[in-house]
């Protein structure tokens, strides 16, 4: 009997509805608000914006010319292998799995659910409750399982019905992917428009406060901002888990990266502008629902439903994405006798990686009773960028390894573009780590979600080993 094998099906436009749709998930919902806190001026917010915007045009770029000279499903698993060896790529896999892509879909899932909330009043336990049961990790931090159940349960629930659309065939994945990426963008549009053209902001909302000083806390102030930016452009990856199942991926790879990166920057940009036109910076901080405050003096009472509705949408459609690129990466692994072999199974039938895709669902719900969007968030986006860093290295590693491979794309300002990006991605991890801990201290946030993310790559090097034993007898 023939073993079932991933086919190419995916074209051009769901590519780059696949890198939008991935992109545009919570955060720009979520993250202005948290940025205008630690951040008090307009014109600092957008830089953020203008600079994560960049490294990830720049970051994309990277994976366009290596996901051209490598066009297999996988994605950086494939890269790393060639660029740092079998060790290293298992490492990064393992992280795929436990943290960086089950975490974002997590996070993303968790906002779904609570905007879900706006309609539907779900139930939860009594403070008493949510307390009476918790775990601990040393160094790391306290979790709370039961804390926002009812929130928790539909989070959970969003996860396993996607996972079984993307189970019973790529083209319902696919074609989910589709209606909710060209859904959301125009919502998005709409979003700018309405703001922009109902005359109630001010132009005056986007000149800048003078509350930001230059000094080395402004940048550690940046820097925290930044990881919100930096959550809401990640997922410009994922392409390359699904090369495998492209057609003509040598030329669709780059052409997706570049136009899908490109759309979500302009996005985004409009977006902040009409949330500060419509507020200010001091409203944009206080708000809980920014987008929710920026609309309602459009739309009035409408206007918090109509936001929860998209907000959802958007949501709904990023956890679609995430969910159909990222469990091809343990899929890969598995396929090449690099993780468990049964995670590597096509489904006889359906012709989906399902055991790979059911294992993240596992993954993604636990990560769902144990934390909060602001957690999840910043842990899979401190250690993406760990590994984007040695990803823009690697380009370096792979130019002098194979000089006379065919690049069907070339990144242009090499090596500059990729020694920025190896630059930004040190400096951030290593502030990130100082902010964590000064916040953990300061009994800010109950968890160092950086060294939880450090924890979990240490995990993954100890279950190499035990691999290893496993394959030498």
């Amino acid at each position: 009997m023939a073993v079932a094998k991933l086919s190419r099906q995916i074209n051009l436009i769901s590519a780059i509805a696949l890198v939008v749709g991935s992109i545009i998930g919570s955060s720009i919902f979520a993250k202005p608000a948290t940025m205008a806190q630690v951040l008090p001026d307009p014109m600092w917010i957008l830089l953020v914006w203008l600079v994560a915007g960049g490294l990830s045009l720049i970051g994309a770029m990277i994976n366009a010319e290596i996901g051209s000279m490598f066009p297999e499903t996988g994605g950086q698993f494939v890269y790393f292998k060639e660029m740092y060896g079998h060790r290293f790529a298992f490492v990064y896999g393992w992280a795929g799995l436990a943290v960086i892509n089950t975490a974002a879909v997590s996070a993303i899932a968790f906002v779904f659910a609570q905007y879900f909330s706006f309609f539907i009043d779900l139930p939860n336990f009594s403070a008493d409750i949510e307390k009476s049961w918790h775990f601990s990790m040393p160094f790391v931090g306290t979790f709370y399982p039961l804390e926002n159940f009812g929130v928790k349960m539909i989070a959970a629930l969003c996860v396993l019905v996607l996972t079984a659309f993307n189970h019973y065939s790529l083209n319902t994945g696919n074609a989910v992917q589709l209606l909710f990426t060209w859904l959301k963008v125009a919502l998005l549009l709409l979003i700018v428009f309405l703001v922009f053209f109902s005359g109630n902001g001010d132009i005056k909302n986007l000149a800048p406060t003078g509350k930001v000083p230059l000094q080395f806390s402004t940048l550690l102030a940046f820097v925290a901002a930044l990881s919100g930016a930096f959550a809401a452009f990640d997922g410009w990856n994922n392409l390359g888990f699904v090369a495998g199942e492209l057609k003509n991926p040598e030329k669709s790879i780059p052409k997706a990266l570049w136009l899908g990166v490109l759309i979500c920057f302009a996005l985004y940009v409009s977006t902040h502008l009409a949330f500060f036109f419509s507020l200010g910076t001091d409203k944009a901080a206080a708000s809980s629902l920014i987008a929710t405050d920026a609309v309602e003096p459009v739309l009035g009472k409408y206007g918090a439903a109509f936001i929860a509705i998209m907000v959802m949408i958007s949501t709904f459609g990023a956890v679609n994405g995430n969910i159909l690129a990222c469990a091809r990466l343990t899929f890969s692994m598995g396929e090449n006798k690099d993780f468990f072999h049964w995670a590597g199974k096509v489904h006889p039938k359906h012709n989906t990686p399902s055991n790979a895709l059911w294992l993240h669902a596992l993954i993604s719900i636990a990560y769902i009773f144990t934390g909060s969007f602001d957690m999840l968030a910043d842990l899979f986006v401190f250690v993406t960028w760990i590994f984007y860093g040695f990803g823009a290295w690697g380009l370096i590693i792979l130019r002098k390894k194979y000089p006379n491979s065919p690049r069907p794309y070339s990144i242009k300002l090499y090596p500059s573009l990729p020694l920025i990006f190896v630059f930004f991605s040190i400096l951030y991890a290593v502030i990130t780590i100082y902010n964590d801990i000064i916040a953990y201290q300061n009994g800010t946030s109950p968890v160092i979600k950086s060294i939880l993310g450090l924890s979990i790559l240490l995990y993954g090097l100890i279950l190499y080993q035990w691999k290893a034993k496993q394959w030498a007898l």
